[in-house]
């Protein structure tokens, strides 16, 4: 399994928190610690991928907005699930969603996963 992500170039981390947690959940899924079994970018001669390997690929070009691809290799044939963002104006009601959400909570902590329900 691989994951492909890319943004704008002035972004300054590698990988994404979106690729990361993508790779959690993946690898949470396959009972495996992503911190064991991530591989960010090759280079050189670096043998064949393992199994249990999760590649993490980053790409910084242009104005990217975002756009994260989960790669499901086997021999013959892969599946592929991406997602593209065009404008940061999905995440700017992301946001305004969340804090309409949070004038209703009590003091905490909480994910955009509480915001959604999932």
């Amino acid at each position: 399994m691989e994951i492909v992500e890319a943004h704008h170039r002035f972004k300054k981390d590698a990988p994404s928190g979106t690729a990361l947690a993508m790779g959690r959940a993946v690898a949470e899924a396959l009972k495996r610690d992503l911190d064991r079994i991530a591989v960010s970018g090759r280079k050189g001669i670096v043998g064949e991928r393992t199994k249990k390997e999760i590649g993490l690929l980053s790409i910084r070009a242009g104005d990217v907005v975002g756009e994260h691809t989960v790669i499901f290799g086997g021999l013959g044939e892969r599946i592929e699930f991406t997602h593209r963002a065009h404008s940061r104006e999905t995440f700017a009601r992301g946001a305004i969603r969340a804090a309409r959400w949070l004038t209703k909570q009590k003091n905490g902590l909480y994910s955009m996963q509480d915001v959604l329900g999932l």
